[in-house]
C-alpha cells in the first residue's frame, strides 16, 4: 500500500489541450428492487456530418455495456466502447510501469527538496523503482514523497466514460438519448408500525430507501421506483413471507405491465455512495391484532417446550386497512411501554403484497407462551398405511388468556390422501400441507390438543 505519497502532473501536461466532454443531460432513472436500474440520459450534442466519435462521461461505473442503446436524429451508431479504467493513484502507477517519473523527496528538518529520475519496474502490492544503478522500493517510511508524471495515460479516465462512434447524415446540435441498464442502484421499502395492543390498532409509515453505489452521481433525475421482480439472466425469483391471505382488491396506483410504480414527486440528485429515504405511506388507526403462531414439522416430538412466535396481523384493504399495495421490504414493529415510550419489539421481511391481503408480521419468540408437541402413538395399519396420534401441550404464563395458531406442517410429505380421523378441537385446512388449530389458552394455565392422522407414511 502506498501512503504519504503525493502524485502530481507536470505543468507541461496540465497545459496540454483536453477535448471537451459532454455532461449529463436530462435524466430519468427507473429503479427496480433487485439491484437494477434503467438510466435514460438525453444530452444536447454537436454531431458533425459523417463518422465521428462522441464521448459520454458520467455514466454509471457499473454500466452493462451490452444493454446500451443510442438514438439521435439522422445519426446511427457504428461502435461503442466503455472506458472503465478510472484515474486513481494506484492505476496511474500501474499504467506507468516501464516509464520514467520524477521522485521528489523533502527533508523534514530543513524543507530541502531532492529530485531524481526513476523508472517504475513494478506496481504490484508496492512500487519498485530503478534509480540510476540501484533498485528501490517506494515505501511508507514517514518521509514526504511526491511522484511527478509527465502525462495521464490515454486509457485512464477521470470519470466513467462511454464513447460511441456514430455516422451522421448532417452536422448540427441535436438531442441524443443514451439508455442503459446498471446495477448499483437499488431500493427497498421500510415500514415502521406502532402497535397498540389494548386498542387493537396500529399506525404505519412506509419509506422508500434508495441507495447508489454505481460510482456516479445522477444529477436532478426524474426517479421512478418499480415494485416487482423482472426476470434477469440467471436470476431466480425470490418468494418471501408476510402474506397470510392474498387480496383481490385494485387500487389507483400506476401500473407498468404487472408491476407498480412509485415515482418521486420532484426531481432529485442521487449522489454516489448515498442512501436516502422518501415517504410513500402514512396511515393511522388501522385495525390490527396480536396472535401467537407455532408450526410443527411432521413427526416432530420434543422433550422440552418451545416458544411460540409473536405476530401482528392487519390488512392492506381499502376499507379497513393500509389501502395500498405493499412492496417488498422490512416491517419494524414498536409498542409503547408503561411510560408511553415506543420500544422496538421485532422485525420481519415481507414480499410484494397485493391490496386487500391479510398481512402477518412475526416479531419474535414469545417469552411466556410455549408449545410442546409429542408423538403419542404410531401404528402401521397396512403395507402403505399408518396412523399417527399427536398431542400438543400449550402453556401460558401471562396474566391474560391468549389464542395460539397451532400449525401442523409437512402433510404434503404423506401424499394427497392425508386424513385427520380424530381431533379434540376442530382444525382449519388452509392447504393440503397444513392443518391449523386456533387454541385458546387460559391466563396462567395450559391447554392441549390431540389429533390422529391416517397417512401413507
Amino acid at each position: 500500500m502506498i501512503r504519504n505519497v503525493v502524485i502530481t502532473l507536470s505543468l507541461a501536461a496540465a497545459a496540454a489541450p483536453v477535448a471537451a466532454q459532454t455532461a449529463q443531460g436530462r435524466l430519468s432513472v427507473t429503479i427496480y428492487n433487485d439491484n437494477l436500474a434503467l438510466v435514460q440520459d438525453t444530452r444536447q450534442i454537436a454531431i458533425p456530418a459523417g463518422v465521428s466519435r462522441q464521448e459520454f462521461p458520467d455514466v454509471s461505473a457499473q454500466i452493462r455495456a451490452e444493454t446500451v442503446s443510442f438514438a439521435a436524429p439522422d445519426a446511427g451508431i457504428v461502435e461503442q466502447n466503455f472506458d472503465y479504467d478510472l484515474l486513481t493513484p494506484a492505476k496511474l502507477m500501474e499504467k506507468a510501469v516501464g516509464k520514467t517519473v520524477t521522485i521528489v523527496r523533502v527533508n523534514p528538518s530543513n524543507g530541502a527538496e531532492t529530485r531524481e529520475q526513476a523508472k517504475i519496474l513494478a506496481a504490484n502490492g508496492g512500487v519498485v523503482l530503478q534509480i540510476g544503478n540501484r533498485v528501490e522500493v517506494l515505501r511508507d517510511d514517514g518521509m514526504p514523497v511526491r511522484v511527478i508524471f509527465d502525462q495521464v495515460p490515454q486509457n485512464l479516465r477521470a470519470r466513467p466514460t462511454l464513447s460511441i462512434t456514430v455516422d451522421s447524415s448532417r452536422a448540427g446540435v441535436r438531442p441524443a438519448q443514451l439508455t442503459y441498464l446498471t446495477p448499483g442502484l437499488g431500493w427497498k421499502a421500510d415500514y415502521v408500525v406502532l402497535f397498540d395492543e389494548a386498542a387493537s390498532r396500529l399506525d404505519a409509515q412506509g419509506w422508500i430507501t434508495l441507495s447508489n453505489t454505481t460510482g456516479t452521481t445522477f444529477n436532478e433525475a426524474n426517479v421512478v421506483m418499480v415494485a416487482g421482480t423482472p426476470n434477469q439472466e440467471g436470476a431466480e425469483y425470490e418468494r418471501r413471507g408476510g402474506l397470510r391471505q392474498a387480496g383481490t382488491e385494485s387500487g389507483t396506483r400506476e401500473r407498468l405491465a404487472d408491476y407498480y410504480l412509485y415515482p418521486l414527486k420532484q426531481r432529485t440528485t442521487i449522489a454516489n455512495q448515498q442512501t436516502k429515504q422518501v415517504s410513500f405511506l402514512d396511515v393511522r388507526s388501522v385495525p390490527g391484532r396480536k396472535v401467537y403462531v407455532y408450526e410443527v414439522p411432521w413427526l416432530q416430538g420434543l422433550t422440552y417446550a418451545q416458544s411460540a412466535s409473536t405476530a401482528i396481523l392487519f390488512r392492506n384493504s381499502g376499507t379497513d386497512g393500509l389501502a395500498d399495495q405493499l412492496p417488498a421490504g422490512t416491517v419494524r414493529v414498536y409498542m409503547k411501554d408503561q411510560r408511553g415510550d415506543p420500544q422496538f419489539v421485532g422485525a420481519n421481511a415481507i414480499g410484494h403484497i397485493p391490496m386487500g391481503s391479510e398481512v402477518e408480521v412475526r416479531t419474535g419468540a414469545a417469552f411466556d407462551v410455549l408449545v410442546k408437541p409429542v408423538v403419542e402413538k404410531r401404528e402401521k395399519l397396512g403395507d402403505r398405511k399408518w396412523r399417527t396420534t399427536m398431542r400438543y401441550t400449550l402453556t401460558n404464563a401471562r396474566p391474560r388468556p391468549v389464542t395460539v395458531d397451532l400449525v401442523q406442517n409437512g402433510l404434503e410429505w404423506v401424499w394427497e390422501d392425508t386424513r385427520i380421523v380424530e381431533e379434540s378441537l376442530k382444525s382449519e385446512r388452509r392447504s393440503s400441507a397444513q392443518a391449523t388449530w386456533h387454541v385458546p389458552v387460559p391466563a396462567n394455565g395450559e391447554a392441549s390438543v390431540t389429533a390422529t392422522f391416517e397417512t401413507r407414511y
